[in-house]
């Protein structure tokens, strides 16, 4: 009896240099961004050609192989400084030229050194008109005060805090010291236009200053901790990813740049659904029918009729302090598509709805008018607390005749009515004046319901989509949008 050689298992990715960069592809795909299998052997090729003396070039390098959007810059630095650190442990840093310097292990150090050190950061940042022109000096003093006053035992054993680092330095001080120094040559009385570019420059190279100790403060953690513990908590999300309602200001500004985009690829599909729907689709049921007089064979295909043109489009969306983000991206996104629908109304509210059209444009600036609705909108006239009942009583009330069956209807919220009357009985009657009707809700969803949520209760009366970040409202858009 023959016997049947069984293959030895193989690893799941190569060792050495490519198993490091497969890994890094992974924890690429693991934040959101598409890297494939051509532009993973691309990025070995670029490690093949360009090889790992100088960082700088490799990072640009692989950047241009495996990076599609610019926006997804900054979370892939974070991680290739996690997988292709600059330098291993405390004693010495390497640079991007790979020249090298000593740093003096200064465990134990008394605190009152910290001051010579802030002195020579001064003198550093003050020398040198670039802070790529910096040495190795900075990075070397850097790795110094991130391993004396960055340095704490967690319950996973010791780790790095660059608040604790950066609380030593005391960088508000340093940007004083800083920027006397640099008004130092223009004499005790610098002209306003030297005053603001000192005062610039000195602001520009301690935030840059202060990316450097957090740089740095990364790569000591996950010498200890591991790289996973950093890609947790460490590695900035994709834009697309940050979730509506724990979105800092700074990151819901950086998802407005997402909008353009995510409007350019939605309309494409539409239009192209649109051109398809032009001919009809095919008409199962009568093309079967008619194959029975040519012996079951469905010569002759029927189609369907083609769908009428393009759908109003109204929208009601709650700008209250909880979900205004998620609504003003999405009134952002919908403004973007207008062209897709014959016509766009868009209502606001808190407690009581008014129509914000005329904001919103063809020549209006988005992000002024998302602000103006709060301030010169009636969108409150009560205690300025999300009432969703009396927002469709005052919706109905004032335009009544603004649904048809040519509409789509967008509700925007979370729906959470501060225990007041949901009016479910209104909003039905909304639905079923519309040609489609649906809810986008940034809430997770096993928080429907929860506290003084009456999301339950419309649930019963019009489909809701959790839209928690701008991919997952782009996909439910995606699907939404009428032919």
């Amino acid at each position: 009896m023959a016997v049947r050689r069984t293959r030895p298992p193989q690893p799941l990715a190569p060792h050495g240099i490519p198993g490091h960069l497969v890994e890094f592809v992974e924890a690429l795909r693991g934040q959101g961004i598409s890297v494939g299998p051509s532009e993973t052997v691309d990025a070995g090729r670029v490690m093949a050609t360009l090889g790992l003396s100088d960082r700088t070039v490799l990072r640009e390098g692989i950047a241009c192989a495996v990076l599609r959007r610019p926006d997804h810059r900054e979370t892939y630095d974070a991680l290739f400084d996690l997988y292709f650190p600059a330098a291993l442990g405390a004693k010495t840093v390497l640079s991007d030229d790979d020249g090298a310097a000593d740093a003096t292990d200064l465990q134990g150090l008394p605190p009152e050194d910290i001051e010579a050190l802030r002195g020579a950061l001064v003198d550093m940042l003050g020398e040198n008109q670039e802070m790529a022109d910096l040495d190795d000096r900075l990075a070397a003093m850097i790795a110094q005060i991130v391993e004396a006053y960055g340095r704490y035992n967690s319950s996973r054993g010791p780790s790095y805090s660059s608040y604790q680092a950066l609380k030593a330095m005391n960088l508000d001080d340093l940007e004083g010291r800083l920027l006397a120094g640099l008004l130092a040559p223009y004499g005790e009385e610098p002209t306003p236009t030297q005053e603001q570019i000192a005062k610039a420059l000195a602001a520009q190279r301690i935030a840059q200053l202060r990316k450097m100790v957090e740089a740095e403060t990364k790569r000591r953690t996950a010498e200890q901790l591991g790289r996973e513990h950093v890609q947790m908590y460490g590695v900035p999300q994709l834009a697309e990813n940050v979730e509506f309602l724990r979105a800092s200001g700074e990151q819901l500004r950086q998802m407005r740049r997402v909008v353009a985009p995510l409007a350019r690829t939605l309309a494409t599909r539409l239009a192209a659904r649109r051109r398809r729907s032009r001919a009809g689709e095919i008409d199962l049921r009568k093309t079967l029918r008619k194959s029975m007089s040519t012996g079951g064979v469905p010569i002759d295909v029927v189609l369907k009729k083609p769908h009428p043109a393009r759908p109003e489009l109204v929208v009601l969306c709650d700008v209250s302090g909880s979900v205004a983000g998620f609504s003003h991206f999405t009134l952002l996104l919908v403004h973007a598509l207008r062209q897709q629908f014959s016509r766009v109304r868009v209502f606001a509210f808190i407690d009581t709805t008014d129509e914000v059209t005329e904001l919103f444009g063809p020549d209006a600036d988005l992000a002024v008018a998302v602000q103006r609705i709060t301030r010169e909108a009636g969108v409150y006239t009560r205690d300025g607390h999300s009432d969703y009942g009396h927002a469709f009583v005052s919706f109905l009330d004032k335009y009544p005749g603004v649904l048809s069956p040519r509409s789509s209807l967008l509700v925007l919220g979370d729906g959470r009515n501060n225990y007041r009357n949901p009016e479910t009985e209104l909003l039905a009657h909304m639905v079923n004046a519309s040609r489609h009707a649906h809810w986008l809700n940034p809430e997770p969803r096993h928080l429907w319901g929860s506290g003084d949520s009456a999301v339950p209760r419309y649930e019963d009366v019009i489909p809701m989509h959790e839209c928690r970040s701008a991919k997952q409202l782009a996909s439910v858009i995606d699907a939404l949008l009428p032919v």
